[in-house]
Formats: C-alpha cells, sequence, structure tokens
C-alpha cells in the first residue's frame, strides 16, 4: 500500500458513524456505522435512513459500500489501545 492511501485508510476507523449521500436505489442521505475499511470505499451498516428508502435498504440487508470520498464522520470511534510492549 502507498503512503498516501495509507493516511487515507486512517482517517475512517471499525465503528465510525457516518452521513452518506444517497446512492443506487437509495433517494435520501442515510447514517450508517462502518464495519469494515478498504482501499477507497467503506461497507456501512445502514442505522438510519428516510422511511421512503425502507424497502431498498431492507433489500440491501441494511448494508452499503460508499466512496470514501463521499461520507462525512458524524462520530468518531473511539481508537482501540495499543497493548503495551513487556520485557522479558
Amino acid at each position: 500500500m502507498s503512503k498516501g492511501s495509507e493516511e487515507k485508510a486512517s482517517k475512517y476507523n471499525v465503528g465510525d458513524i457516518l452521513l452518506a449521500p444517497p446512492y443506487g436505489n437509495l433517494d435520501k442521505p442515510f447514517t450508517g456505522k462502518v464495519e469494515k475499511v478498504y482501499e477507497n470505499a467503506l461497507l456501512v451498516e445502514i442505522t438510519e435512513n428516510d422511511p421512503a428508502d425502507q424497502a431498498a435498504v431492507n433489500e440491501m440487508n441494511h448494508r452499503g459500500v460508499v466512496r470514501m470520498d463521499d461520507v462525512e464522520v458524524i462520530q468518531a470511534a473511539p481508537k482501540p489501545e495499543k497493548p503495551e510492549e513487556t520485557e522479558e
């Protein structure tokens, strides 16, 4: 992975809450929680959506893949603590 993509990927973490624009069969923006971080996209569990989009969300099993460039982090997930290295 190149340095540029490492920096971009580090901007998002599993557990972040995002606001994503409509795409595919969705007509309204939605809120979701990051489940997996890819190189340029995020797998998101859709947690809040417009009632008009509920049928489409159900068809998608409450999941969507969104481009990193299109989303806004609403609430960052707590950073995982790095375990302390012990000397033996």
